[in-house]
């Protein structure tokens, strides 16, 4: 039999990520793709499958698939055939040769080849794959077309593992979502404004359930500046970078700037915190009380820290932590606990947030949030550094991590997302989480009740994605923020968790367009709200041509 040649492969011969292979060629008849896994395996590499419909190639799927190449040498993807696919009229959307090329183009994938069977069974028994990699969903699947295909695996010494992406992207939910809308970003975002009803009479009466909500705020209270600066130069005594400074502005951080957010949409919130008693701290004090929040804090012998980072333009270029962390003793730590009790004895609802920066160590904020549950209807949360501990954060209604503070925090890098946020709300005895994931927006989840109070751990994940608004960000500083002190009121207010996601997400996009930690007000968010509901995005149809019309 003649040798076939096998494509150099990034991963194995060092090439650039980007080497200049023709994905076409990936495509192959599975007979030819069974004789290059053979002369794969023979060569010493491990071969990883995995099988689908594939039908658009979303985010999910691309996790997937990044997530599958790394158990082995070589990727190989088989799709269903368009004539065995039963996933209602018309489908699938994507007709198979274009769903294959889809799937050659990516680089992680070495070969692609079309399947003419419902399962993946006849194909594993050709191609015999070393590893064949099913999404998470399917660890504990009793369907019998899977356990077929498992079952050939393990008959010729086969392995599977379960490794998946974000399950919450839906191949079937976003063609829903095309043929609502020309555009899937614009009819995903258009779903969401109908499905929550944010005409302007019902943002009225939501925004109005905001006034006279008293709010518990619970974190440090930090002061970021912002340095100006011209056009850096290398130093003339060594090869380092000279700034020199022209403006500096300054801005309440950490627990303040929530406060001053949830002040500024019409709650009436107590910031529980800690503040020098110097100058400074006194300036902060009389300019939060001007904002209407009311301040209990415990008198702290350290300087506040202070956040400073160099700009030139606006592009950071130098960040630089100014006091050293927080050490409470016994006495001071049980007075602030005693303070977060008494203001949750006057509060609605409560935010507690852990910047990191020693005011709340894991023990007591554990112990503060065991003494505010009972205290208040709704109880939010979130982290923020390296020494923060999410995993303190217990019986929350609501927490609000990035993606990366989560993964951090559980220790989990290669699941899914929805498998991490399950196990940490498990571990937390939260309810509902939602991730922040920069560009890509974030998803709302939240855990299935049975009860009042009660959590059905048994069922999924209920999770919501909302697209991010930004265009273009200007700072990303604050926006997890202004979507707590935001989401949290919608919910206070008797707003869904879906809804809470949405305003929380308009909020951080009106952050996300100015420089340092502004105060976002309700007006800002109807602005904004405004601008989402009347915009229209052009959209160039695809047009046959009698050529391509006759085409498959």
């Amino acid at each position: 039999m003649k040798s076939l040649p096998l494509i150099a492969h990034p991963r194995r011969s060092g090439l650039p990520i980007n080497v200049d292979v023709s994905h076409t060629e990936k495509i192959l008849p599975i007979d030819q793709v069974s004789e290059r896994v053979r002369e794969a395996q023979q060569g010493g590499e491990t071969v990883v499958m995995c099988h689908g419909c594939f039908d658009i190639v979303h985010p999910g799927h691309v996790r997937h698939l990044l997530q599958a190449a790394k158990h082995g040498d070589r990727l190989v993807v088989t799709i269903t055939g368009d004539a065995v696919i039963d996933k209602g009229t018309g489908r699938p959307l994507i007709p198979q040769e274009l769903r294959a090329e889809n799937l050659a183009a990516l680089d992680c994938v070495d070969w692609v080849a079309v399947g003419v069977d419902a399962t993946a069974v006849n194909l594993l028994s050709t191609i015999r794959p070393d590893v064949y990699v099913k999404g998470r969903e399917y660890e504990r699947s009793r369907d019998p077309r899977f356990l077929e295909e498992r079952a050939v695996v393990e008959s010729y010494g086969g392995r599977i593992v379960f490794s998946s992406g974000d399950v919450v992207f839906s191949s079937t939910a976003l063609i829903a979502a095309i043929e609502e809308s020309t555009h899937p970003f614009h009819g995903n975002v258009q779903h969401l404004l109908a499905e929550h009803d944010l005409s302007d009479e019902a943002l009225q009466q939501l925004f109005s359930g905001f006034h006279g909500q008293r709010v518990v705020v619970v974190g440090e209270t930090m002061k970021d500046t912002y340095v100006m600066c011209n056009r850096p130069h290398v130093a003339g005594e060594g090869p380092m970078m000279t700034l020199r400074p022209i403006e500096h502005r300054s801005f309440d951080g950490g627990a303040a700037i929530i406060a001053l957010h949830l002040a500024a949409m019409g709650a009436r919130p107590i910031l529980v915190t800690g503040l020098p008693q110097t100058t400074v701290g006194a300036a902060i004090r009389q300019r939060l009380e001007g904002h209407g929040i009311e301040v209990r804090a415990i008198e702290l012998e350290q300087p506040l820290v202070e956040k400073q980072r160099y700009l030139v333009g606006q592009s950071k270029v130098m960040k630089v932590d100014y006091g050293e962390p927080l050490t409470l003793d016994a006495s001071a730590q049980q007075q602030l606990h005693d303070l977060v009790a008494s203001a949750g004895r006057d509060a609605d609802s409560a935010i507690l947030t852990d910047y990191g920066e020693g005011l709340l160590t894991a023990g007591l904020l554990g112990s503060i949030c065991d003494t505010v549950r009972p205290l208040v209807s709704f109880m939010a949360g979130d982290v923020s550094g390296r020494r923060a501990n999410l995993l303190a954060l217990r019986h929350l209604d609501l927490v609000c991590p990035s993606e990366v503070e989560l993964r951090d925090s559980m220790h989990e890098y290669s699941e899914g997302l929805s498998t991490v946020v399950a196990r940490m709300l498990r571990q937390t005895d939260c309810a509902g989480a939602m991730v922040t994931m920069g560009p890509d927006g974030l998803i709302a989840f939240e855990a299935a009740r049975v009860g009042e109070g009660s959590v059905d751990w048994s069922a999924r994940l209920r999770a919501t994605h909302v697209p991010s608004f930004v265009p273009h960000a200007v700072d990303e500083l604050g926006c997890g923020d202004s979507l707590l002190a935001a989401a949290t009121l919608v919910r206070a207010a008797g707003g869904s968790n879906g809804l809470a996601a949405l305003i929380g997400s308009v909020a951080a996009a009106v952050q996300a367009e100015r420089l340092g930690n502004s105060i976002i007000d309700t007006a800002s968010i109807r602005r904004r709200l405004s601008r989402i509901r009347s915009a229209h995005l052009q959209y160039e149809p695809w047009i046959e041509s009698p050529t391509t019309a006759s085409a498959g």
